[in-house]
């Protein structure tokens, strides 16, 4: 996928990974860069328009759809996260339904409605924020890594039916970042510029997924240890 000259929209632009990822796509020469966020005035980078898109709420993505119609990369960014363990009586399954409606159906509604403007702008690409957590689950993660696998899933899903309008659908895995998300661990965190930016590179090189820090690389090269790193994972 071609940055330079090309028209972005990336979710939950306001902060974190989002507002790196904006920065990168400027930086790497996108011509337009849309900054979706749930409240549009939080977005105070220069150089991006800023429009107002929860992806849960159906009606905000419809409109993001209408008026970002001329984009050819789409970033699934949006994200969030509980501690909540999934057999908490009380919140367990409220928590995860929280966590399925932004990680995973965010990005299919996102992915729905956007599918059409990419396939009439050549096909572009989509690219979509998962997690070494995709693979494993940590004590305090549960119902994360949940919607982060599921949403590794659908990604794949996407690739292959988004194939024949020539998409390029980019799964983007990565450990702990330092972002307000994280803020509480004390644990190795990788920099949002550095993820954004091996993101811009995979983009460019037309891959398919990248493991754009060491702990993406060694939780999947874990795999094939015996026991695989998901299995040894308390």
């Amino acid at each position: 996928m071609k940055i330079q000259g090309s028209i972005a929209l990336v979710t939950g632009a306001n902060r974190g990974l989002g507002l790196a990822f904006a920065k990168a796509l400027l930086d790497a020469g996108a011509s337009k860069v849309y900054a979706g966020a749930r409240d549009p005035s939080t977005v105070t980078l220069p150089g991006v328009i800023p429009i107002k898109l929860d992806v849960t709420n159906a009606q905000d993505v419809a409109a993001a759809a209408i008026t970002c119609a001329d984009v050819d990369i789409v970033i699934n960014n949006a994200g969030i996260t509980s501690p909540t363990p999934l057999l908490d009586k009380q919140d367990g399954a409220a928590a995860l339904r929280r966590l399925l409606e932004t990680n995973l159906h965010g990005i299919h509604a996102m992915s729905q409605a956007f599918a059409p403007v990419l396939k009439a702008n050549g096909g572009g690409a989509l690219v979509n924020m998962l997690s070494a957590l995709s693979w494993l689950s940590l004590g305090t993660t549960g119902a994360y890594s949940v919607s982060k696998a599921a949403a590794w899933a659908l990604t794949n899903s996407l690739r292959n039916e988004l194939r024949a309008q020539g998409t390029q659908v980019l799964a983007v895995h990565a450990g702990y970042i330092d972002t307000d998300m994280v803020s509480h661990l004390d644990a190795p965190k990788s920099s949002p510029a550095d993820i954004a930016g091996r993101t811009m590179q995979a983009l460019a090189a037309g891959e398919l997924e990248v493991l754009a820090d060491d702990t993406a690389r060694r939780v999947k090269g874990g795999f094939g240890a015996t026991p695989s790193a998901y299995l040894a994972t308390a």
